[in-house]
């Protein structure tokens, strides 16, 4: 390190943008595989331009992958970046004013052409302005120095100017003493078949940290590992997490897995995923449409297989005639919906709330489904399996809500154990069961048996007309239908039997809690702990399971004199809870900007809040 000074840390937030052809994101993700490997906390938050190309250096077209890694538990990628690296004048336009005061900004000096400002709406370098600023402004030639490093490769400029986003890793990894070894290794199993574009990328990576290494003004940090409970870990994304939720499902069920979903962002990649797992049993099927995707699983849950279809905002809506199907057979189903910014196509690659009320009541008819809402990436496994073991137990849909903050987003998880979770029983009925009928109930829980067809004797049939109690024939009986409705819905509700309680996070004497529901959770996490540390007294009341809600709802609210509910929608889940406990009052804070709450918000809400 030339004999700099390192300081060391708790907790750093750095952000990469460039032009969506700037491999920002392979960028943010090897750094944050690299520091979840040496052990520190991680969250990400990656952020895509909405259009496929959007126009080459344009603030339009501009991609980021920002991440938050200490020493100490993290729960949020940031608010404000401590390090800011900007390939070209649209990236440091679209997020200078996310740095924080005396933060470090490193640009690509050779992309602040005349052409490249005015593409970006600038009128003048922009540069010297910031420099006066309380930034430590690092103008590197990245682009130059990265055909200089290539110019012996034999590659075309444009293949050697791809990997410049690693002439920007290695710098950054020079100012926080991360070694280059994991991302050289990536680059070796990566490029196996074209091994010159893995050397290409190795010795630009190398460039970089020279480059950095003879820098003065960039200082240099240490962040020690964090304190985490002993395990073997990985970094992952909340769609992968959830494709692993249901294989482990599958396997604890004992019931083949059906994946049957249109591709859709961000949702796809969890099709992608359990595609990729055909050795484990998963069949998936690529639909043409968001209709033949759920009907395909509705078939599939109907021959007995742990059936799922997933999407996205619009195409939940595409899905609600097939959802009520699947409520009227009484057929275990479950629906991921990614929820991200609408309405109609709307913001398909930011994150919002936006579909809480569509998955509650967006059906025709009286069409009660349980939903469940992960608030993690991680815990999407979690809350993946939960969804699945409730739809086989329960014979019912189950609409599992994520959000593109989480299934883009990323941290350390520790791998779950099989042995750890549990059994899952299908009401499935045997063979030899006497008189069968399809709409006989388990009096606990209101629960029918699942007949798989070509089990003799147990012959039968489920359709979208209404049914007779008990034998399953087409009835039109007025207070038959009534009847069959009231037990759907009170099969649902008893749902609320086998979830746990709901629970206070801080302080059960505070005067104030933050309710939240869904991916919402670290940032209300933080900013709680955030001003326990100064002294106030606050809790947090968080919720996964939405529909039913945990049986102490009421009991757990009105411990607090003020219930600030914050969400990212117009308020659905604070009117939700209006109509469920309409004796109790609430606050709202709402965000519909197609990003996450940052904990300064959060706080200017609360101290709003008490002083009202």
């Amino acid at each position: 390190m030339n004999g700099k000074i390192i300081e060391e840390v708790d907790e750093v937030v750095i952000r990469f943008s460039g032009d969506s052809g700037d491999g920002m994101q392979l960028t943010g993700m090897q750094f944050s595989d690299t520091s979840a490997i040496l052990g520190n906390d991680i969250a990400t938050f990656p952020d895509y331009p909405a259009e496929i190309r959007a126009p080459q250096g344009t603030v339009g077209g501009v991609s980021g992958y920002q991440l938050h890694f200490g020493h100490k538990e993290v729960h949020t990628p940031g608010d404000f970046a401590d390090v800011l690296v900007a390939m070209n004048p649209a990236a440091l336009k679209a997020n200078y004013e996310w740095v924080k005061p005396g933060g470090t900004i490193i640009v690509d000096i050779d992309s602040f052409t005349e052409k490249n400002l005015k593409k970006a709406g600038y009128d003048e370098n922009p540069l010297e302005k910031y420099k006066g600023g309380d930034f430590n402004i690092i103008e590197a030639p990245i682009s130059n120095l990265t055909l200089e490093t290539l110019k012996d490769s034999g590659l075309d400029r444009k293949t050697m100017l791809r990997s410049k986003n690693m002439f920007a890793l290695g710098m950054v990894y020079v100012i926080f003493n991360r070694p280059l070894k994991y991302t050289e290794e990536f680059f070796t199993k990566k490029f196996a078949k074209t091994p010159d574009v893995a050397e290409a990328n190795k010795n630009v990576l190398r460039a970089g940290a020279n480059f950095a290494n003879t820098i003065e003004a960039l200082r240099s940090y240490r962040v020690n590992p964090a304190k985490i409970q002993k395990g073997t870990y990985r970094n992952i994304s909340g769609n992968v997490a959830t494709a692993w939720g249901f294989i482990a499902a599958s396997e604890k069920s004992n019931l083949p897995l059906f994946i049957g979903s249109y591709p859709i962002t961000p949702a796809t990649e969890i099709l992608q995923e359990l595609a990729a797992h055909k050795d484990l049993g998963v069949k998936a099927f690529q639909a043409e449409d968001e209709i033949a995707g759920i009907c395909s699983a509705i078939g599939a849950s109907f021959a007995g297989n742990l059936a799922i279809t997933t999407t996205s905002g619009p195409g939940l809506a595409l899905k609600g005639e097939a959802i009520g199907l699947a409520v009227i057979t009484e057929l275990p189903l479950v629906v991921v919906n990614v929820q991200r910014g609408g309405p109609s196509t709307g913001l398909p690659t930011k994150t919002e709330q936006s579909d809480l009320m569509q998955a509650l009541y967006g059906r025709n008819g009286e069409s009660p489904v349980v939903v469940i809402a992960a608030s993690t990436p991680s815990n999407c496994f979690n809350y993946a399996f939960e969804s699945a073991k409730i739809a086989l137990e329960h014979m019912t849909p189950v609409i599992l809500l994520t959000d593109g903050f989480l299934a883009n987003g990323s941290e350390p998880w520790k791998i779950a154990e099989m042995k750890d979770l549990p059994q899952i029983f299908p009401p499935i009925a045997k063979e030899g069961t006497l008189d069968y009928q399809p709409y006989r109930r388990n009096a606990e829980n209101l629960v029918r048996q699942w007949a798989i067809p070509g089990t003799p004797g147990l012959e039968h049939r489920l359709g979208g007309l209404e049914k007779i109690d008990g034998t399953g024939n087409v009835s039109y009986l007025a207070d038959n239908h009534e009847l069959m409705v009231k037990y759907r819905a009170e099969k649902v509700q008893r749902v609320a039997n086998y979830i746990p309680d709901q629970t206070i996070f801080g302080d059960e004497d505070a005067e104030i809690c933050m309710v939240g529901w869904g991916g919402t959770y670290g940032h209300l996490i933080t900013t709680m702990e955030e001003l326990r540390e100064e002294g106030m007294k606050i809790a947090v009341v968080h919720f996964n399971y939405i529909l039913p809600l945990p049986k102490n709802t009421k009991e757990v609210l009105s411990k607090f004199k003020k219930r600030l509910v914050c969400e990212l929608n117009a308020g659905q889940f604070v009117n939700y809870l209006r109509m469920m406990h309409p004796e109790l009052h609430y606050y709202q804070h709402n965000k519909i900007q197609g990003l996450p709450f940052t904990t300064a918000e959060l706080r200017a809400a609360i101290i709003k809040t008490m002083e009202s």
